[in-house]
């Protein structure tokens, strides 16, 4: 079975709430994440309905087997403080 891939590039603020609860109901809560789903006439009458709001891609089964490898923002600590809160002996 084909499958979409969507990706969520327009922020919902200020459209209607149905528009943001079918963006929820993709399963998108942040811009540029993107979802695969299987291509049933459901999800792409969703993706219809919020079009201006997404981007929509159609990709084979093998490509989709391959999950998308996110990495997370690491934050290095301040190289100024030790980590200790009473005074250094």
């Amino acid at each position: 079975m084909a499958q979409l891939k969507i990706t969520y590039t327009k922020s919902v603020i200020g459209y209607s709430k149905d528009q943001k609860a079918t963006v929820k109901s993709l399963g998108l809560r942040k811009l540029n994440q993107s979802v695969i789903h299987n291509d049933t006439p459901v999800i792409r009458g969703m993706a219809f309905k919020v079009r201006h709001l997404v981007t929509l891609e159609e990709v084979n089964d093998a490509s989709a087997a391959t999950p998308v490898v996110r990495t997370s923002r690491t934050y290095a600590a301040n190289p100024g403080t030790s980590g200790s809160s009473g005074s250094e002996q």
